[in-house]
């Protein structure tokens, strides 16, 4: 209903009338006119009405004509031309009347009759500003437009007109008791389309085709329809991306040039445009005077009212008892009477503590749920948290030292017991902070929920190990001990027979002993702390190569087979020198007469000391490992063409330790963190094992080449099975101080580990041909007898090639054979 009397109001007034009746004064457009030239409409000024004397008084005189047809299909539906007269308000406004209003007013006794003669100037304008008053606010309400105010002013001096009602007209008011002149003029209705220029705010009138997508039309050469039906076709765009770049260059409104998607046409955006868009885009409201932090409005008020909100009379039912009430009531008097219902107990006003450390209360709140989990309770403090503790929580200067050097994890307390004379000469705590984090983390971190408790007897869950009875031959008591050295022995070897035993110390000293009677057979002086020791592998040759300093020194010890003595001599002089010498990152060097003398045969001389030497399987490579940062940590070293070759070109840590591999031509390298398995044929990384330790300190590999065991300084010992994967199998921390030394048996299922805690631990460790069992390791025995010597206890272990002996090389300078 409202959206047909705006369109019928809209058509009215856009639509010239027929005929049009004016007074003799035009002061020129009202405001409705000037306002509708602000949205857009095409209204022309009326020209200038011949004059004309009307009838008498101030107002005009109907006068009827022929109306005009109308097409039934215009926009606003079909309306009757009538003859409008157009009647100068007070104020010189102009305002447009129909036929029906007029006859409206003629009949109510408002119309054009003349003013009484006992009627005074003032009254008259008083009644006649109150009817247009009136009149104006009645045709804006009904017509939908809105009041622009400008129709009168009080005094009736001045008076708005033009465009938008800004322009005020200069002509003086007629005065009251006169007649005004009135000319009458006929406006003819202009020839062009009516609709030609119309726009409107509600919608985009030039393009018809409503919520159909602009897709559809993408291969056609229009891009809608307007009004009349006719195709809107889309621009013709031959423009390169040179001409665009030249207007993007030249002209300066280009960058608030945007395309319409309803015409294809570019529109360039106002700056009340860019404005709205620019405060979009910063989340701002399009409307600059809307103010989002205005206070708010209270509807209502705080205060108690003392009058009824109605004044209206109680009914005779509020007087009367209820019969429902009566019955509730009843009802609850017996549910009393039969303790049903309980009266409130008073509540206790006395303040309530609690336990801060004792067990949640299961009746609590939290307590009565059934998966309840409560938080964990923070320690009770003791008595070294005390500002005053006992003498005996104090620390001694060595523990001091010892609790400073430990670890975060190896200590004990986390703080150190202090003294102070009384509670305000102690100072602000430094860990609080932490501590708090930390129990925040404990309360984040902590499980939430409720695990189901499996009655399993505790036993259960231990494995089933075999008795150590049952795992014999393994050695469990000492039976010699080797002495004569005055230095720590760092290293030992033995021979492939089992009949000798080479050992190295910081004594500057290589001894060869017997095994069976500990009988010290020779002593080769080498000058220099021995780092490692290594017999040859190889029955047929006899050879010991020694790490003194940045040199290797290949011993023939001359004990044993005559026969095998000398076929070692042989095999060393039988090499012929080459014509051209290759470089190498080695030296090599014959022993002088003297130093044949003291068995030295070969010197292999290299540029940084050297840490260890390791024999290959056959006897003929040897493998060497330089304190050097670099890519030259690891030589092999090739005995029968006194040939050496730096394998590596890059280097992935310092490398502690170096094995061959005892069957396949493969090279473990271990460093710091890792431990490598390279392929010397293919000159290729294999695996890379990941022992999870701190610092990897010792590396031996089990007979058949399946099978890695490694110490760290962290006390772990972690076995590998390379073909199940590259993290460990299985780590033990049997040792509570570092690890120096591993190695397994060549014959039995044992390995052993030596400590700086002074022990050996042997363990047995059955690796079984079925790829579908796991290897069996057992903790036989702890093996001690040697003697803690400046924070170092064992430093190598070794077995026996055929017995299931061990022997061991400690920091006191002796060496032992558990059987």
């Amino acid at each position: 209903m409202a959206a047909a009397i705006l369109r019928r109001a809209r058509s009215r007034c856009r639509r010239p009338p027929a005929c049009v009746s004016t007074s003799a004064r035009a002061p020129g457009p009202g405001p409705f006119l000037a306002s509708m030239r602000l949205r857009g409409m095409a209204l022309s000024p009326p020209p200038p009405p011949p004059t004309n004397q009307g009838g008498r008084g101030g107002a005009g005189r109907l006068r009827p004509l022929t109306p005009r047809p109308r097409p039934a299909s215009a926009r606003g539906g079909s309306v009757p031309e009538a003859a409008v007269r157009v009647e100068p308000a007070h104020g010189g406004a102009w305002r447009a009347l129909g036929a029906p209003d007029a006859r409206r007013r003629h009949d109510r006794g408002q119309g054009s009759g003349p003013r009484s003669p006992s009627e005074s100037p003032s009254r008259s304008r008083s009644r006649s500003r109150s009817r247009s008053r009136s009149k104006k606010s009645e045709e804006s309400v009904f017509s939908g437009l809105e009041d622009s105010g400008s129709d009168s002013s009080e005094d009736g001096a001045h008076s708005d007109g033009g465009h938008g009602g800004t322009r005020k007209t200069t002509e003086k008011q007629p005065q009251a008791g006169t007649s005004s002149p009135r000319t009458e003029a006929v406006v003819s209705t202009p020839a062009e389309d009516e609709y030609a220029e119309d726009s409107s705010d509600e919608e985009d009138i030039r393009n018809t085709v409503g919520n159909v997508p602009l897709e559809w039309y993408a291969d056609f050469p229009h891009v809608g329809y307007d009004l009349d039906g006719r195709h809107i076709y889309k621009p013709v765009r031959t423009r390169d991306e040179l001409d665009l770049f030249l207007d993007r260059m030249d002209d300066p409104d280009y960058w608030r040039t945007v395309q319409d998607r309803g015409t294809g046409w570019d529109v360039q955006l106002t700056d009340e445009q860019v404005a709205l868009v620019q405060r979009l885009q910063r989340g701002q409201f399009g409307d600059v005077g809307f103010d989002p932090y205005e206070p708010a409005v209270d509807f209502f008020s705080g205060d108690t009212m003392i009058h009824p909100v109605t004044n209206r009379p109680a009914d005779k039912r509020s007087f009367i008892p209820s019969l429902v009430e009566k019955e509730k009531v009843s009802r609850m008097v017996h549910a009393i009477k039969m303790g049903w219902i309980q009266p409130r107990r008073p509540r206790d006003q006395a303040p309530s503590y609690y336990d801060l450390w004792a067990q949640e209360d299961p009746n609590a709140v939290l307590g009565r749920h059934k998966m309840h989990v409560p938080a964990p309770k923070l320690a009770l403090p003791g008595h070294a948290e005390s500002y005053n503790p006992p003498p005996e929580y104090l620390p001694s200067e060595e523990e001091r030292l010892a609790w400073e050097q430990q670890g975060p994890g190896e200590r004990k307390l986390n703080f150190l017991p202090q003294k102070f004379p009384s509670l305000r000469a102690v100072p602000a705590y430094s860990r609080f902070i932490q501590e708090r984090f930390e129990r925040c983390l404990d309360l984040y971190l902590c499980p939430r929920r409720r695990k189901m408790r499996v009655n399993v007897d505790p036993e259960d869950l231990i494995p089933k190990l075999p008795r150590p009875r049952d795992l014999q031959p393994f050695p469990t008591c000492q039976a010699l001990v080797y002495r004569g050295h005055n230095d720590l022995v760092r290293c030992l070897s033995v021979s492939p027979g089992g009949q000798w035993l080479a050992s190295g110390s910081d004594d500057s000293s290589v001894r060869l002993w017997e095994v069976s009677t500990a009988r010290c057979m020779k002593t080769v002086p080498v000058g220099a702390v021995v780092k490692s020791v290594a017999w040859n592998p190889n029955p047929a040759v006899c050879l010991v190569a020694v790490a003194v300093e940045d040199a290797v020194l290949l011993l023939n010890p001359a004990l044993g087979d005559r026969l095998v003595v000398g076929g070692t001599d042989q095999l060393l002089s039988a090499f012929s020198p080459p014509e051209e010498p290759a470089v190498q990152p080695a030296q090599w060097l014959e022993a002088t007469d003297e130093e044949r003398q003291g068995g030295l045969r070969l010197r292999i001389c290299h540029s940084k000391p050297v840490t260890q030497v390791a024999w290959h399987g056959r006897g003929d490579y040897l493998a060497v490992v330089l304190a050097t940062p670099g890519h030259t940590q690891v030589l092999i070293h090739q005995l029968s063409r006194r040939r050496s070759q730096s394998p590596f070109r890059r280097s992935h840590g310092q490398v502690q330790r170096v094995a061959f591999h005892p069957s396949r031509p493969f090279l473990l390298v271990a460093s710091q963190r890792s431990v490598r398995l390279y392929h010397l044929l293919r000159q290729e990384l294999t695996k890379k094992l990941m022992p999870n330790c701190k610092w990897v300190s010792c590396l031996a590999v089990h007979p058949a080449g399946d099978n890695i065991i490694c110490g760290s300084y962290d006390s772990k010992l972690v076995w590998f099975d390379l073909d199940l994967s590259t993290r460990p199998y299985k780590v033990l921390r049997h040792h509570k101080k570092a690890l120096r030394a591993v190695a397994f048996h060549p014959r039995y299922p044992l390995f052993a580990s030596g400590s700086d805690d002074a022990s050996v631990i042997v363990c047995h460790g059955m690796v079984y041909n079925d790829l579908l069992q796991n290897p069996l390791l057992v903790p036989v025995k702890v093996l001690k007898g040697h003697v803690l010597t400046r924070g170092l206890g064992v430093l190598d272990v070794a077995f026996h090639p055929t017995q299931p002996w061990l022997f061991s090389s400690g920091a006191d300078g002796t060496l032992r054979l558990f059987t």
